[in-house]
């Protein structure tokens, strides 16, 4: 998309980030924003939860990642759990795999994505003991997302992500100037 001559990057950002209460105990982790708002009335911001797009409902039971991290739950080697022991890992690998795709339709190159979670956790997830320690990790949307070449933040890092994309669209001015 372009305004004024200047590209405007789209952004992949978890639904909860946005207000939307879609988290698994129903909630949202809304982050209030200036430029949050100024990309929502520029259509930047695809708001995707991967979760519901797999068809899991709003509250469900929170799920970590046992045996690793996103990596090896796409690889195989590890697993996702709700809190009562059920498998889930089917589910959330589709949600993953369907952030991707929306992500690809929209032609975004970078994301926005709820740290903590085994499917959008990009900088820490909970270690699987359901015990509410994290430890460093992504969760599986993430993992795939950077896979493709997407560049993953988490909400923590909203102002890197704005500082980013502020550079390339100086980049493209200086460019565009010689």
């Amino acid at each position: 998309m372009k305004t004024s001559g200047n590209v405007k990057e789209k952004i992949l950002i978890s639904a909860c980030l946005m207000g939307f209460r879609v988290r698994y105990n129903g909630s949202n982790k809304a982050l209030v924003l200036d430029t949050l708002d100024r990309w929502q009335r520029e259509n930047r911001l695809v708001v995707h939860c991967p979760e519901l797009a797999a068809g899991l409902a709003t509250p469900r039971l929170p799920a970590e990642i046992i045996g690793g991290s996103g990596e090896d739950v796409l690889a195989g080697r590890a697993m996702i759990v709700e809190s009562d022991g059920s498998d889930v890992t089917q589910p959330y690998l589709l949600g993953a795999w369907l952030a991707l795709k929306t992500a690809q339709d929209a032609g975004c190159r970078f994301a926005l994505l709820s740290d903590g979670s085994p499917t959008c956790g990009s900088q820490r997830i909970y270690d699987g003991s359901f015990s509410g320690q994290q430890h460093p990790g992504a969760g599986v949307a993430a993992t795939l997302l950077r896979q493709h070449g997407i560049t993953v933040f988490a909400e923590h890092q909203a102002g890197e992500l704005v500082s980013h994309l502020e550079q390339l669209a100086d980049q493209r001015i200086a460019i565009r100037l010689k």
